[in-house]
């Protein structure tokens, strides 16, 4: 049985998807949940839920890609709990352009989104964690960073760099007991998952299976890191030629 009663988790994207299933997640296992995203009325309803579960829940409606909105999640955390064990960076948003018909400002909320927000994030964690002298950041990536998928130039751009920025942030928090891993799934019940329907049931996971893994990271002793995971449907077509 996971106990995590004494740390305080901050879920970005938590409104859907992986990011409700990574919340619920921790929540369960006793995390105080502080949930981020730009939908509002679903954080609502989510905290409810975990509430009514016997958890510890705030909704914080953020827009991550704004530099003050995430200075002001962090204060706003810091206000009512005092500490930030944990930041998943969940928030992301897919996309299926041809390259050629990509525009510079779909670009850029692409990269925004999976990227410049998961910098942010971390770098206010980073500040408090210092002063803590402990802390985990979880980024989730994506298995496309490896095996890409036709017309979709500007995620794998992002997810790729999201795992060069965990590289590079782990060597970075090490000295101060900080933590950063990155979790790559592969195709799961979520917002991202597209024609979930066309799809055999071996080739999808649910996303409670994700939420799963980010709990068994988070309880893993301060002094030690899963640096990187993958996990995938054991029927999704990524390994082997067919």
């Amino acid at each position: 049985m996971i106990d995590l009663s004494e740390r305080v988790a901050i879920v970005t994207g938590a409104s859907s998807g992986l990011g409700t299933a990574i919340a619920l997640a921790l929540a369960g296992a006793g995390a105080k949940t502080v949930l981020a995203a730009r939908t509002g009325a679903k954080l609502n309803t989510l905290a409810e839920e975990i509430r009514s579960a016997g958890g510890t829940a705030l909704a914080c409606p953020t827009d991550v890609t704004s530099e003050e909105q995430v200075v002001r999640l962090f204060k706003t955390t810091m206000d009512t709990y005092g500490r930030v064990d944990l930041v998943v960076n969940n928030a992301g948003i897919a996309d299926h352009t041809p390259t050629a018909e990509l525009t510079l400002a779909k670009w850029r909320e692409i990269l925004d989104i999976n990227l410049t927000a998961a910098f942010l994030c971390s770098r206010e964690a980073f500040k408090i964690m210092k002063t803590q002298q402990r802390g985990r950041i979880i980024n989730i990536g994506s298995v496309s960073y490896r095996v890409p998928r036709p017309h979709t130039a500007a995620y794998v751009a992002t997810k790729c760099a999201l795992d060069g920025l965990t590289r590079s942030m782990a060597l970075d928090g090490r000295e101060d007991g900080i933590t950063v891993s990155i979790l790559h799934p592969g195709v799961a019940d979520s917002n991202l998952a597209g024609k979930r329907s066309t799809r055999p049931a071996r080739q999808m996971m649910q996303a409670s299976e994700i939420g799963s893994v980010v709990l068994m990271m988070a309880s893993l002793p301060d002094e030690t890191n899963l640096l990187e995971a993958m996990v995938l449907p054991i029927g999704m077509p990524f390994l082997g030629r067919g």
